[in-house]
């Protein structure tokens, strides 16, 4: 029978049956699913890979496989193997580099959501891969650089994994990493990262094109996404697509001259044009690459967008409670650029009220009568246009 894939998830397969009786039903079949199945040996496995000879994808999530006692002896059951998928399957990374020589072929690993946390060089195993999947494993950041060793990796999904920090200390700001020499594509979605330093070590990887980001804490001065996605596109030069949109050239120019003209003022208190200073570099490192590109800054042009000229900017905020009668209004003197969440963990202090119970309106004396929602914690007082005066109305469940 020329029954190219077998999909056999959830169907209580517990083992390879009669001898040959799959070689002789289903030669042919490339594509096999034994996810949540009865098997519990990796011996079972590979008699049953060891009777499909054009076996290249394999997915055995949700299963607990003993490992084997000896993995040299079932190599060539999975010789041709190209795709390979063990979620949820309770492995540590030192488990899964123990099997990896059964997989002498192997080009994509999906490990997501085991036990993974800290990762060791890949010493002469998984040198064939060229995607990495390691999403909703809680993973030690440090130990990250060590999957360096995969010289042919083209996609990493670090999605997940409660990553705030990521280094590449062999090379200088500007430079570029000897570190995954082949990587295009990187996903970081739903993690912790916060600093735009952490971007300025992405700009040290020599191929990367794809980036996906979504969902972490990446916040610029005026707290609104579209110029933390300007900034994004400015820092890193090769990127030709973010979080899955396409960089059209005309807009990866307007990013870039914003960028000049949004840290131009910086750039001259550093020294500007004669050499600035190994912190603005650091910061910035492709600011004078930039510069080169589209010419230094005029003076007329430093002058920055309302939002940044007005982020050191004083606001005067009465918090009221209209749910607890017996507490006072309380008057505080806040910054604008001030994240809500920085406003929550100061309400915390003041309450005892877990920040996440906190939900927050105001209201303006010009617009009497009118709540206005604040319904992000990742964004400034000044971007919902709180005013010198407001009210800021606090209630908790």
């Amino acid at each position: 029978i020329s029954l190219p894939s077998a999909l056999l998830g959830s169907c209580e397969v517990n083992g390879p049956g009669a001898d040959g009786e799959i070689r002789k039903t289903t030669p042919n079949v490339q594509v096999l699913d034994l996810s949540a199945s009865l098997l519990s040996r990796w011996e079972d496995v590979s008699a049953i890979a060891q009777q499909l000879e054009h076996l290249e994808s394999l997915t055995l999530m949700n299963n607990r496989l003993r490992l084997p006692a000896d993995v040299s002896a079932h190599r060539r059951s999975f010789r041709g193997l190209r795709v390979l998928a063990l979620n949820g399957c309770e492995l540590t990374w030192p488990q899964i580099l123990q099997c990896a020589p059964m997989w002498p072929q192997l080009e994509e690993l999906s490990v997501q959501d085991n036990d993974i946390t800290e990762l060791q060089r890949p010493e002469g195993v998984l040198q064939s891969l060229r995607s990495l999947n390691v999403s909703g494993n809680r993973l030690a950041q440090h130990t990250v650089p060590a999957l360096a060793a995969l010289l042919r990796l083209e996609y990493l999904n670090l999605s997940k994994t409660g990553l705030s920090d990521i280094r590449f200390d062999d090379a200088a700001p500007g430079g570029q990493t000897d570190m995954f020499p082949a990587l295009t594509k990187l996903n970081l979605e739903h993690n912790n990262i916060s600093e735009w330093c952490v971007v300025n070590e992405l700009a040290k990887l020599p191929r990367l094109t794809h980036l996906l980001c979504h969902s972490n804490q990446l916040v610029s001065s005026d707290g609104n996404p579209k110029t933390a996605n300007q900034l994004l596109i400015a820092k890193l030069g090769g990127l030709v697509s973010l979080n899955n949109c396409e960089i059209h050239h005309k807009e990866r120019r307007g990013a870039e001259i914003d960028y000049i003209k949004m840290f131009g003022g910086e750039w001259l208190e550093a020294g500007g044009g004669r050499r600035p200073s190994a912190q603005f570099v650091s910061q910035h490192p492709r600011y004078l690459s930039l510069i080169a590109k589209y010419g230094a800054p005029e003076e007329g042009e430093l002058k920055k967008p309302e939002p940044f000229a007005l982020k050191n900017q004083l606001l005067k905020i009465t918090f009221v409670f209209p749910d607890a009668a017996d507490r006072e209004p309380i008057e505080k003197k806040l910054l604008a650029s001030m994240l809500v969440q920085k406003v929550k963990g100061l309400l915390y202090r003041l309450l005892k009220v877990p920040a996440a119970d906190l939900k927050l309106t105001y209201t303006s004396p010009k617009k009497l009568g009118t709540e206005f929602e604040i319904d992000s914690d990742l964004k400034t007082l000044q971007f919902y246009s709180i005013e010198d005066g407001d009210q800021v109305l606090v209630r908790w469940s």
